[in-house]
């Protein structure tokens, strides 16, 4: 498996130049599959739409590396090995009962430094507990959740902390993701919706890459990783190129 660089500034200017090689300019069928998780990774994360509203570091969803790796156990020991490494972090989402993101822990970190530099000017007490959680909890806690008790052990070592008031598990989410949530799910459902008021229920991939959704501001290429990887649509080579059809039921 391909070794990533340790979280480090250096180490993620370094990543960032050879991603931004990959670009946004190939088709889907000239990366569609990969024998390696962290080369999907690398490449899918250079491939992250970009948007400035409202804007979110890349995030990859374990339903595109599915899609893009054949051996879903060699995906899941991968993220595994990388998790634990502290390379990067999975969350839990709630766009799906099995649905989780993965973010390279550098970018998470720029996420939360993000929404602190926009709370700047406002009471030290009220966005302090970032840099404690970034300190204390996020270095020690690599799972996706968290119980009450141990957040509030953990978060105590930086600080007095007010009483949380939901006793049970707390996931770990990634800040100002909530307009991308809903692209998720909205962007699936145009486009299970295009393909199903086609007559045989399919579309030749290099023309459904070009559609502009109206409903996401995530682009095909994202959603249509996403929808293979999870069983909703499916490939077939053609003469002429890749099918994406809806999958039967």
């Amino acid at each position: 498996m391909e070794n990533f660089p340790e979280s480090s500034s250096k180490g993620t200017k370094r990543r960032r130049n050879e991603d931004s090689d990959a670009g946004n300019t190939s088709s889907l069928e000239d990366d569609l599959t990969f024998t390696d998780t962290s080369v999907a990774l690398r490449i899918m994360r250079a491939q992250f739409p970009h948007i400035q509203k409202g804007s979110v570091e890349p995030f990859i969803l374990k339903s595109q590396l599915y899609s893009s790796v054949k051996d879903r156990t060699q995906v899941d020991r991968e993220l595994e090995s990388l998790r634990r490494d502290k390379v990067l972090r999975l969350f839990k989402l709630n766009t799906g009962q099995d649905d989780h993101a993965v973010m390279f822990l550098d970018d998470y970190l720029n996420q939360i430094d993000r929404v602190v530099k926009r709370m700047e000017g406002k009471k030290v007490e009220e966005y302090e507990v970032f840099g404690w959680l970034k300190t204390h909890v996020l270095d020690s806690k690599l799972e996706t959740g968290i119980e009450h008790q141990e957040l509030c052990s953990l978060l105590s070592l930086g600080g007095k902390t007010r009483q949380l008031i939901d006793p049970n598990m707390y996931w770990f989410s990634i800040p100002n993701i909530g307009s991308h949530l809903k692209g998720i799910v909205q962007g699936r459902k145009e486009i299970i919706s295009l393909l199903s008021r086609r007559r045989y229920k399919e579309m030749m991939l290099s023309s459904l890459e070009k559609k502009r959704l109206r409903t996401s501001p995530l682009d095909v290429r994202f959603h249509l990783r996403d929808l293979i990887g999870s069983g909703h649509l499916r490939t077939d080579q053609a003469p002429t190129g890749l099918i994406i059809r809806v999958s039967k039921d």
